[in-house]
């Protein structure tokens, strides 16, 4: 019976890395025993992780269930009249 062969595909590819930066790079990737490229890759990976957890957690705004609608007087394309209101100014 054949086992079925997995293979990871790798793509080639040419980014412009700032020189001190992949100097760091490879000196991190000689320190930890990984090719340059699995570094990359690795930093990468949690990056990108790290995104989707931001995107995922971010809070719920608050939405109001009150009816009637603006405060009488209020235009919201008035924005010095808004902010007028938001000072106090206006609310007495």
């Amino acid at each position: 019976m054949m086992q079925p062969c997995y293979t990871l595909m790798r793509m080639r590819t040419t980014i412009a890395i700032d020189d001190e930066l992949l100097a760091d790079a490879r000196q991190a990737a000689l320190e930890s025993g990984q090719s340059l490229g699995h570094l990359v890759e690795d930093a990468l990976r949690e990056r990108l992780s790290r995104r989707q957890t931001v995107t995922a957690g971010r809070p719920m705004l608050p939405v109001s269930s009150g009816s009637g609608g603006l405060r009488p007087g209020v235009d919201l394309d008035d924005s010095a009249a808004l902010l007028d209101l938001l000072n106090g100014s206006s609310l007495r």
